[in-house]
């Protein structure tokens, strides 16, 4: 029985927005949740003494991260060399250039001839002798389309039959790959690759780079015995019947807040000719927490939006606020009450919206009726507007002529004086415009 550790999509120096300066070692705080989790993984696999670690790609967020980036994750998979721990590197779209020949960011790990290193850039198998036997390993590394196709034989084609194409080269490249296999040695097929019925996550954001869509049916072969797959964030197996499993173990960490409700980790396998049993193992990785709340209906919207973030576990979470209100409740919100009620997240970000305030009935009163009478609408109106008490009985009168079809009677029912003092009271600017439009709205 051969164990195999298989993780992916690490993309250690992602989501520094989240983080913050550690001051003690001058770090980004989630680049040191990243590694920190790498970390749990490389000991699990040191720990229960696997035999082959799988890489399924995405090492790093692109083909050139910063020295110091690249030193964290090097540090950690050293590990692996110093327990002699055969190790396969899948390059994936994030680990390419941009241009998607190669892989910058792992081909280092070739170069150096780092012992039990094994860097898969190109569709090739790979027979591993571990301390329990051998093992086959077919890389499939992020293909786009230049990788397969030229420009002229591209051109005027639909993406639908570019992707067609794609896979029709695809298809015997991998079967001769298939045909060159010993039959009596377990097999995996290790892709970083975009499979047809995967649900998506970050990735869908994060791609770098054209890639096409591979269908089930080209995974599950039966001369595989486990596929083992990177580019999707969200952990899942496409196939349930696992024969065999095909199984995205996901990221390692939360790279963003579409990740929110996912689970992290790595998967644990057992594997021999004809045989597997996988296990998801998840990791305790940093909770990101949204908040999100409506305080344009509430009477006392400071007090709504306290108690919405008191009912959040925040503590050392990313944490972002997302609130509704109405412009004349801005001056109602203590923004140092608000910040000091966040105080416990590890960062936070705070996003007010402002909500039309003619989308929508303003009084619970006329939002139950699809069919009020205009007059009894506008003297709901003005019975909740304080402002406008030394005119309501004007309004109303006006109103009424308006819809009697009397539109000279504003002149008749103001006076002169009302109507200069109008103009400089903004919120006695009044004219028959504004009552129809305020009808129209009611």
């Amino acid at each position: 029985m051969i164990k195999i550790l298989h993780l992916s999509d690490t993309h250690i120096g992602s989501g520094f927005q989240h983080g913050t300066i550690n001051p003690e070692t001058g770090l980004n705080t989630r680049l040191e949740d990243f590694v920190s989790t790498l970390s749990r993984c490389i000991d699990r696999a040191i720990a229960d003494n696997v035999d082959l670690v799988l890489f399924g790609g995405d090492a790093f967020p692109d083909a050139t991260p910063p020295p110091y980036v690249q030193e964290k994750f090097a540090g950690q998979f050293h590990r692996l060399v110093d327990a002699q721990i055969p190790t396969v590197l899948l390059v994936g779209n994030h680990d390419q250039h941009s241009q998607g020949q190669g892989g910058a960011s792992l081909c280092i790990y070739r170069t150096l001839g780092v012992p039990g290193f094994v860097v898969g850039d190109r569709l090739a198998t790979h027979r591993i002798q571990t301390r329990n036997g051998p093992v086959q390993v077919i890389t499939l590394p992020w293909l786009t389309r230049s990788t397969l196709l030229t420009r002229p034989e591209t051109e005027s084609l639909s993406l639908a039959e570019v992707n067609k194409l794609l896979i029709d080269r695809l298809e015997p490249v991998l079967e001769g790959e298939i045909r060159r296999l010993d039959p009596d040695v377990p097999t995996v097929l290790l892709g970083h690759l975009m499979a047809d019925n995967a649900s998506l996550g970050a990735e869908r954001f994060l791609a770098v780079g054209k890639g096409f869509t591979i269908p089930l049916s080209l995974l599950t072969r039966p001369c595989f015995d486990y596929v083992a797959l990177g580019h999707v964030h969200r952990h899942q197996n496409l196939n349930k019947s696992n024969d065999p499993p095909v199984i995205y173990p996901g990221s390692v960490e939360r790279v963003d807040f579409s990740e929110e409700k996912e689970d992290k980790g790595f998967v644990l396998i057992q594997l021999e000719k004809g045989s597997v049993q996988w296990e998801f193992c998840p990791l305790p990785v940093r909770a990101f927490r949204t908040i999100e709340v409506d305080v344009s209906t509430s009477e006392e919207p400071q007090a709504t939006l306290l108690k919405a973030i008191g009912k959040k576990d925040i503590k050392d979470a990313v944490v972002r606020l997302i609130y509704k209100l109405r412009s004349d409740q801005l001056d109602q919100i203590d923004s140092t009450a608000v910040h000091k009620s966040l105080s416990e997240a590890h960062t936070y970000t705070i996003q007010a919206e402002l909500v039309s305030q003619l989308a929508r009935p303003r009084l619970p009163e006329l939002g139950s009726s699809a069919s009020i009478d205009p007059m009894e609408a506008l003297q709901t109106y003005l019975d909740n507007r304080d402002d406008l008490k030394e005119i309501a009985a004007s309004m109303l009168e006006a109103a009424q002529m308006l819809l009697a079809g009397e539109e000279d009677a504003w002149s008749k029912s103001i006076g002169v004086e009302d109507a200069l003092e109008a103009g400089t009271n903004p919120h006695r600017q009044l004219s028959l415009g504004n009552i129809d439009g305020q009808l129209r709205l009611l």
